[in-house]
Parts: C-alpha cells; structure tokens; sequence
C-alpha cells in the first residue's frame, strides 16, 4: 500500500533543501508526494517561485496566505491563517506522515495541525540552536513530532536531552547537501555569462535576513554590510531577504544600492544558480543559514553577521562579526588574504554529513511502522 507524504513549503530556500529528499519521495514505487505551497513562494515581489515547483512537476496545493505587512503581529496573523486552510487540505489529503523542515512559521503550523489531526510529523534540522525566537517555533516542532531527523549528532543530543524517544530519532545529515552532489552546477563561463560576472576578481555575495528580535533595526544592519562591502568596491551579488518582519525594510535599503554598477540585485536566484556560485564566488557575507551548512561543502569562507545563527555548530570556514561596516569590511579583508586560512577551509569536512540525506530519510520514511504507538509521547 502506497504511503502518502505531505511536505509544506513556504519559501525558496526549503523548497530548494529539500528538492532531492522530494524527488526521492516523488521516484519512490511505495510512497507518494503531495505538496502544500504557501507564503514567499505565490508573492511577486520574492520572485514568485512557486515557478520552481511547478516546473518539477509535482503535485501541489496552493494555501493563498501572505504577509499582510512587515511586522511581528503579520507573522502571528499569518500562522493562524494558514492552521485554518491548511486543516481543511489535511483533511482532504489524509497523509500518513507530514514531513517538516526547520523552524518557519508555517513548518510549526504544520506540526499543530498534524497533531490534532492524529497524523505523525517527521522533523528535519530539530535540534539546532541560533540563539533567536526561531529556536522556540524549532523546538515546538521537535516535542509536537514523532520521528526526528537531525543533521548531526550534537542536534540528536539536544532532542534526547527534550526527553524525546531516542528510537524515534535517526541522524540523517542536511538535505541541503544532496544536490551538491546530484545537481550538474553550472561552470564558472557559464555563471559569468549569465549573471554578467568577471571572476578574474574577488565576487562576494550577501544574503542577509531580519531577526525576528531586533526587527526595528534591520534596516540599519543591512546598510552596515552593504556599506563594508561597497568600500571594498568588489563585484556583489546580493538577494533579498525573507519575508519576515523587518524584510521589506531590508528591501528599502538594499534597493538604494542599486546605484552601484559593481551591485547585482536579485528578488531570488533558482537553487541550482544558487549552489552554483557558491562554488564560484570568493566569499558569503550575511546571516544565511547557507553560509553555516552548505558553504562548508565548497570550501567557501563565510562571513557570519550577528546573532541569527549564534551557537549553531559550524566549520572552520565561519568567521563571525557584528554589525559594523568597519569589523566587516577588515574581517573579509584579513580572510581574503590568509592563504594558510584558505587552503585549510578547502579541506575541512562538512560537519552536516556527505549528500547522502534523502537515501536515509525516504528509507525511514518507507520503513518507520505507523501505528497509534508513534503519536503517543
């Protein structure tokens, strides 16, 4: 008998994690994928990458719940919302596992409604730390779901410390390293024709995203790390941010910057582009959860900004700072000119695992027995 498993997506970024854990699901002869598409995905303004899904041809449901604006009331606004929709198609669908990564809004959602709708949730990423609010929708997640999918085994201590069933927990590594492996990234002539890039010079890229505790200065942060990076006058690619509160305030600022011939601006770049320069570029600056996970896989040092992945485990490529134009600027410098640095970070392995997550997940997810026993803590 078919199992069916339902995945909640509501931004580029774990749509494009989770891609090759999806299509392995998708391939699989005794499970089926459906898939439940809300937030950035259907907003024009974040690319409308709900595009990306389509194109891969999966099965999908679209819940039409958005931002509404850029506050922390948007966001409460938001998951209730979504709860309300999202028990309808539940209901419908009749999954027999959810499957949700990390600590979103609407990923907590989705272990509510699995919850009180008797349908086990299977987490990824549980058991992470950053030292922000987004711990706490992350923790929520790991005690409302019954199988648990960490990345490394420091996050599986964490889940056992919550005083979860330690059978229920299987340490998989981080899908976000799969496609590194399975994915054809485009060459560096490639990447330099279509994003008009010269990498006979340094090429850094910023991602920078809102915390959801110091919403009212992220305007400020982000011209701190534009500005550093406007001193060094170094081709830049940024992207925007999420759409959490304090985003389209980031937005505002960075669109100032578009003034700057050496200043690339994209809404969202596909996750194979995105992979792709990774591979390529000198040096990430930001607080994407990227530069901690995938960017160890490249050899790529990262320049870490602020609190938002504070304490989460990370190679020797992470170097971190605060916002301050000045600390940034000299720390991209110093990295940039430590050869002994570098040569050690392209040799480092990755502490999230070897690209071989979805194997592990879909083989769970085929074998892992369901029964009433599962849901009970």
């Amino acid at each position: 008998m078919t199992r069916k498993i339902l995945y909640i997506t509501g931004t580029r970024a774990d749509y494009g994690l989770m891609r090759s854990v999806l299509r392995r699901i998708h391939e699989h002869p005794d499970l089926s994928l459906d898939i439940v598409v809300t937030g950035m995905h259907l907003m024009d303004e974040f690319g409308h990458t709900i595009d990306e899904i389509q194109n891969d041809g999966y099965s999908y449901h679209t819940v039409d719940v958005r931002y509404e604006d850029d506050t922390q009331a948007a966001m409460a606004i938001f998951i209730g919302r979504f709860i309300e929709k999202l028990t309808s198609i539940v209901s419908a669908i009749k999954p027999d596992v959810i499957l949700l990564l990390g600590d979103r809004g609407e990923m907590l959602a989705g272990a509510i409604v699995g919850v009180y709708l008797s349908i086990p949730v299977a987490h990824i990423h549980g058991g992470e730390i950053s030292s922000t609010v987004d711990d706490t929708a992350r923790h929520a997640i790991t005690k409302l779901a019954s199988i648990h999918f960490p990345a490394t085994e420091e996050s599986k201590q964490r889940i056992l410390n919550m005083g979860e069933n330690p059978s229920r927990i299987y340490v998989v590594g981080a899908p976000g390293l799969d496609q590194i492996l399975e994915e054809r990234l485009l060459s560096k002539d490639e990447l330099a024709e279509k994003y008009h890039l010269d990498f006979s010079k340094p090429v850094v890229m910023v991602i920078q995203h809102p915390v959801t505790l110091e919403v009212e200065e992220a305007g400020i942060q982000i011209r701190e790390t534009l500005e550093a990076v406007v001193s060094l006058e170094c081709h830049t690619i940024v992207i925007y941010p999420n759409a959490d509160a304090g985003g389209r305030a980031m937005i505002n600022v960075i669109q100032e910057y578009s003034q700057y011939s050496f200043i690339q601006i994209f809404q969202s770049i596909c996750h194979r582009d995105y992979l792709s320069l990774l591979k390529e570029i000198k040096i990430l600056v930001g607080n994407s959860s990227s530069g901690i996970i995938e960017a160890a896989s490249f050899g790529l040092p990262v320049i870490n900004i602020g609190t938002r992945q504070q304490g989460r485990q990370r190679g020797i490529n992470v170097t971190d700072a605060i916002y301050d134009r000045n600390q940034i600027k000299t720390k991209i410098q110093s990295i940039l000119g430590d050869e002994k640095l570098l040569i050690a970070i392209k040799k480092q392995l990755n502490p999230y695992g070897d690209g071989h997550c979805g194997e592990r997940i879909v083989q769970l997810l085929h074998s892992i027995t369901i029964n009433n026993e599962l849901l009970e803590k």
